[in-house]
């Protein structure tokens, strides 16, 4: 049985794919131990898959999965940790900001005892204010009503053994949360720091859009909290108007002031519709994920595979 497996998504990522293979396979050559480096193109529009393919003719444990579109990051880890048949998965990206040297590092705790060991960024050489502060209110946000606590500043580089990697894909949410998930199955868990260091070509693939996508995706994955902050304002709402309404009688009944003007009644009725407006939005985010995972489809399809797999869930 392999001893290791690593899990590397990738998307058009041609520029640094052989790079990383060197720097891979030399920190796995020297842990004198079994295992395969398996790449996952995510529908890939340039060589990517075709570098990998080569890859795998040259080396015996490299392999590749290309997945028939892009399906995601996050779907796109599943399936290289589904197609693993070590009894260590390693998942990191391919960009070389998560360093292949730390692996042995990862490798030690887990002799240690522990199930799971994840990462946590110390600092991103390169990465703009507004990201990083993004990434901070985040993990603030998503830890205050989570169902389970998540590392904060993690990212989805780590090593799970065969007992959480044969729970984790007993999960099969159509939204995935990977980080949220690998918490969520428990087991023993530690987090090993580390300076990620500036992408060795290319740009990143992460948008804002993206990033703004993933946070809502992880937030109503794992916590009710906008649910209940929407009935929370409500309910403030709700108390002002009714203070307000006494008030108003107050002056009418009491001091015999009526105010007159159409100005205040307005704002009013434009207030309480943004608010209803915004509260039907994030009731709809979660039945959004309610309507696709209830249709129970396949997470991905794999369209082409390079090298040799020896087990896995394909």
């Amino acid at each position: 049985m392999l001893k290791y497996s690593i899990v590397v998504p990738v998307f058009n990522e041609e520029s640094v794919i052989d790079e990383f293979t060197r720097r891979a396979l030399k920190v796995m050559d020297s842990l004198v131990e079994p295992y395969e480096l398996i790449f996952v193109d995510d529908g890939s529009v340039d060589a990517t898959f075709a570098k990998a393919s080569l890859l795998a003719s040259k080396f015996p444990q490299v392999k590749a999965l290309r997945l028939s579109r892009n399906f995601g990051h996050q779907v796109a880890i599943t399936a290289g940790i589904d197609a693993t048949s070590g009894a260590a998965v390693v998942v990191m990206d391919g960009d070389l900001q998560h360093p292949p040297e730390l692996i042995p590092e990862m490798a030690k705790k887990w002799a240690e005892g522990f199930h799971v060991v994840n990462t946590n960024r110390l600092e991103t050489e390169g990465i703009p204010l507004k990201k990083k502060l993004f990434s901070k209110l985040f993990y603030k946000v998503i830890n205050i009503d989570s169902e389970v606590p998540i590392f904060p500043d993690a990212a989805d580089f780590r090593l799970m053994d065969r007992a959480a990697v044969d729970a984790f894909r007993q999960l099969r949410e159509q939204d995935r949360f990977v980080r949220g998930l690998t918490s969520w199955i428990g087991f023993r868990q530690t987090s090993v720091p580390f300076n990620a260091p500036p992408r060795h070509s290319g740009e990143s693939k992460y948008t804002l859009r993206k990033m703004v996508r993933f946070a809502v995706n992880g937030i109503t994955s794992f916590t009710t909290l906008p649910l209940k902050a929407v009935g929370t304002f409500g309910l403030i709402v709700a108390a002002a108007s009714f203070f307000y309404a006494v008030f108003a009688l107050y002056e009418k009944l009491i001091l015999g002031i009526t105010v007159e003007g159409w100005t205040s009644l307005l704002v009013g009725i434009l207030f309480l519709g943004g608010v209803q407006l915004v509260s039907i939005g994030v009731l709809g985010a979660y039945i959004a994920r309610i309507f696709r995972q209830v249709k129970n489809r396949p997470l991905y399809f794999v369209q082409e595979k390079a090298g040799r797999f020896e087990g896995g869930r394909e």
